[in-house]
């Protein structure tokens, strides 16, 4: 039986309605694709303290996230079940830097497709495109 992996992921959205999307280096599992960071989550961690500590390790910068999660998915790979949550978030102090990735860019939601995701980014990328953004006064 495949091990089920417990990832949260942010979908992190600048004032300009950008989405930050990172891609994975050659030496990561599922290389080369483009993702919403984030990482596991560890044993006895809630849902946002992880995604806050992966974003803090992996960009190097600190993040307020949202209290529901955006789109919750369950994809298999060849060796592993992922259970990807993603959750959207801003960034509240720091500059994103890739540590882990091999870049990282900034996109509108009409672009997203354009990149080459991981599959189990899939959902929520189209979730995005499709979604109405809603404009405060």
């Amino acid at each position: 039986m495949k091990k089920l992996v417990k990832v949260v992921a942010a979908i992190i959205e600048n004032d300009k309605n950008e989405i930050l999307c990172a891609l994975r280096s050659p030496e990561m599992a599922i290389p080369n694709m483009w993702e919403f960071p984030g990482g596991k989550v560890e044993t006895g961690e809630d849902l946002y303290s992880a995604l806050q500590r992966e974003i803090d390790e992996e960009l190097k910068c600190m993040i307020e996230t949202s209290d529901d999660i955006f789109n919750d998915t369950i994809h298999e790979y060849d060796t592993f079940i992922i259970n990807l949550l993603s959750i959207k978030c801003k960034i509240i102090s720091g500059t994103p830097i890739p540590s882990e990735h091999s870049k990282i860019i900034w996109l509108k939601r009409e672009n997203l497709a354009s990149l080459k995701w991981a599959p189990a980014d899939i959902p929520a990328v189209e979730q995005l495109i499709h979604e109405k953004i809603v404009f405060s006064n």
